[in-house]
């Protein structure tokens, strides 16, 4: 890469629960403007490996760094707080809110009514919305409409949104077109490559090879809590990123 420090580095990384090693020694990177693509089977680690990067777990060895500083997190906030945003399955949207309030949950804008009274400025959570939206080219007709009423995509829109306006350093993303419809699953790849032009690295979980070979710059492959192999797409086919996952002996190419 060209850029020579990374904004992600994990060195030798691991986590047990109880008698289980979950993850055992693994060591990545995410550059600047980079698409990690990260495959396993079920119960590679893969989650467990982001949870510790995001605040959700702490490890029991091995060491985190970001922009070049070891870091430890306690809470997923104080990963939020650097600029690590993680996106997982469930979206961890209010869904009787609607996406102007989601985008600015917890952090709503203030101002003064009659010099006295501190209220909510919904109609600068409304205008700062619609422009996020606009920069990645997301359409969502009604901004008012509760999340419950969205599509899947338009979930997973509001969600990247709320991570860009927020100036995210680095997106995480957890099966990101899981139960998407097609067209949804496309639009949800256009923002990962929206999210690179920005400079936004991104580390994506998916068991979909092709969707992974249509964004990723590189692969990191993990089974049972190991990471057994890495590629640059460039050099690599997806029979022999199978063949890593499923810890076969002989790559067999097409």
């Amino acid at each position: 890469m060209a850029d020579a420090q990374p904004i992600l580095q994990v060195k030798d990384i691991s986590k047990r629960f109880g008698g289980l090693v979950a993850v055992d020694q693994v060591s990545l990177e995410v550059h600047s403007g980079e698409v990690v693509g990260l495959l396993g089977d079920n119960g590679a680690g893969k989650s467990t490996l982001i949870k510790m990067i995001s605040g959700v777990y702490q490890p029991d060895g091995g060491e985190v760094f970001f922009n070049g500083s070891v870091v430890h997190f306690s809470t997923p906030l104080e990963a939020r707080t650097l600029g690590i945003e993680t996106i997982y399955q469930d979206l961890a949207l209010c869904e009787n809110l609607d996406a102007t309030a989601n985008i600015f949950l917890g952090r709503e804008p203030m101002r003064r009514r009659l010099g006295i009274f501190r209220t909510i400025d919904r109609g600068l959570m409304l205008t700062e919305s619609r422009q996020v939206l606009e920069q990645l080219d997301i359409e969502i007709p009604n901004l008012r409409r509760p999340i419950r009423q969205m599509s899947g995509g338009q979930r997973q829109a509001v969600s990247i949104a709320r991570a860009v306006y927020w100036n995210a350093h680095l997106m995480i993303m957890d099966e990101p077109t899981a139960a998407l419809s097609l067209p949804e699953q496309f639009k949800v790849l256009d923002l990962v490559r929206a999210l690179r032009e920005r400079g936004v690295p991104v580390l994506i979980i998916s068991h979909n090879l092709q969707e992974v070979f249509a964004v990723a710059d590189r692969i990191v492959v993990m089974r049972r809590g190991r990471k057994v192999g890495e590629r640059a797409k460039s050099e690599t086919n997806d029979n022999e990123i199978v063949s890593m996952i499923v810890g076969a002996e002989e790559i067999k190419q097409v």
